[in-house]
């Protein structure tokens, strides 16, 4: 089987972000990257399946700046066979990023299934897997928390509102977006972290896949941080003093009740 997984890289969750100078964009400098977690599930449940199908092969694919190559070697790391660069701008929108991606799997010679992580922690924008799917005419399910496997059919378990599930059967090749719970991610052992190191990453150009500027429909003229988080107050007394008091402060502070 030909498996390919699609992940980006974004800021680790612990990271302080700054913006820009003209508050555009973020402040790249001083960020820890990271693979988005629900990546991770992707690139696991791909593995999985190769696992269980004798010459099967993982391809991981991604979209950005040459500093995404790190997040590719990462899952060439917990054991992918190939990686694919897609020189994007880090500007670019989720159109832009869902048609180059589509465009690149088109010259491959053969896909059986293509994985993503239902949304990037960065912007939570979760379109490029339906885009993709899309552009290539597959059908595609998302946040998936369970797949049975049978031939080319798979029985996808996915979360719905209400803390519901609903079962959804689609014949393969296919778009699959993961959600946690459908498996525990791996971790890149050392010797494979070291031969990720010397493992070939495949670059392509946008003017290689008839993808331009124009294609972004989407640009970001001004962000702004959250304000801080006023410092909150502590009622002393008994139950009975700091339940009126809170009560005042509802009614005279807040204006709630």
């Amino acid at each position: 089987m030909n498996l390919y997984v699609c992940i980006k890289q974004v800021p680790d969750t612990e990271t302080k972000i700054k913006l820009n100078g003209d508050s555009s964009g973020i402040d790249a400098a001083g960020i820890k990257w990271i693979m988005s977690p629900y990546d991770e599930f992707a690139v696991e449940e791909a593995l999985r399946v190769k696992e269980k199908n004798a010459g099967s092969t993982v391809t991981v694919v991604t979209a950005g700046p040459d500093r995404v190559v790190d997040t590719l070697r990462t899952a060439l790391a917990m054991g992918a066979d190939n990686a694919i660069h897609i020189e994007l701008p880090e500007s670019a929108d989720s159109t832009m990023a869902a048609k180059a991606i589509a465009a690149t799997l088109k010259k491959e010679a053969q896909i059986d299934l293509i994985y993503f992580g239902k949304e990037a922690i960065d912007d939570g924008a979760s379109q490029v897997p339906q885009r993709v799917a899309a552009h290539l005419g597959l059908p595609s399910v998302t946040v998936v928390v369970g797949i049975e496997y049978s031939g080319t059919t798979l029985k996808c378990k996915r979360e719905i509102e209400g803390g519901s599930y609903e079962m959804v059967e689609v014949t393969a090749p296919a778009v699959i977006a993961t959600s946690k719970g459908l498996n525990e991610p791996r971790y890149a052992t050392l010797p494979n972290i070291m031969k990720a190191k010397k493992k070939e990453v495949k670059a392509v150009k946008l003017a290689d896949i008839g993808v331009s500027a124009a294609d972004q429909k989407i640009k970001t003229k001004n962000l702004q941080l959250p304000p801080p988080k006023q410092a909150g107050k502590k009622i002393e007394g008994d139950a009975a003093a700091q339940a009126k008091a809170l009560v005042a402060a509802l009614h005279n502070d807040a204006k709630v009740v």
